[in-house]
């Protein structure tokens, strides 16, 4: 799913724009990752949040295409979003891209509004960056 999700952006995005966590950096310490399943057992959504003290970032939202219509990327990111209040975090970051209408319609709708390139990012005219208070 990971790798669909890479595959997505890199059609959409130059690589300079895309700004996918990689694997190894979803095993370590601070990071929380959630997987959504069908009935089946089949992952069908992932999504993940990085602790960075009293805010969190969210990485690695995707739902597989089979499984869009069904709100299982709005399900990943309530699973988040208490992650994140239950480790203390009060603000939820993000960056997507300006191509990515569902993905901004999600967002939008969850209560995220647009703010400028926070740490870590430089201004891009590719990238949407996002928050939200949780906490």
């Amino acid at each position: 799913m990971l790798a669909a999700g890479e595959a997505n952006s890199a059609a959409l995005y130059p690589a300079e724009s895309n700004h996918h966590l990689p694997l190894d950096a979803l095993r370590v310490d601070g990071v929380f990752f959630h997987v959504a399943r069908d009935a089946g057992g089949r992952a069908v959504g992932t999504g993940a949040i990085v602790l960075k003290g009293g805010w969190a970032e969210v990485k690695r939202m995707w739902t597989d295409p089979t499984a869009r219509g069904r709100g299982v990327a709005a399900q990943v990111l309530l699973a988040l979003e208490a992650a994140a209040r239950t480790r203390g975090v009060e603000v939820l970051r993000l960056e997507t891209g300006v191509r990515s209408d569902a993905a901004l319609a999600l967002y939008r709708r969850a209560g995220f509004v647009e703010i400028d390139a926070f740490e870590g990012y430089a201004p891009d005219p590719l990238s949407v960056f996002m928050e939200k208070r949780v906490g």
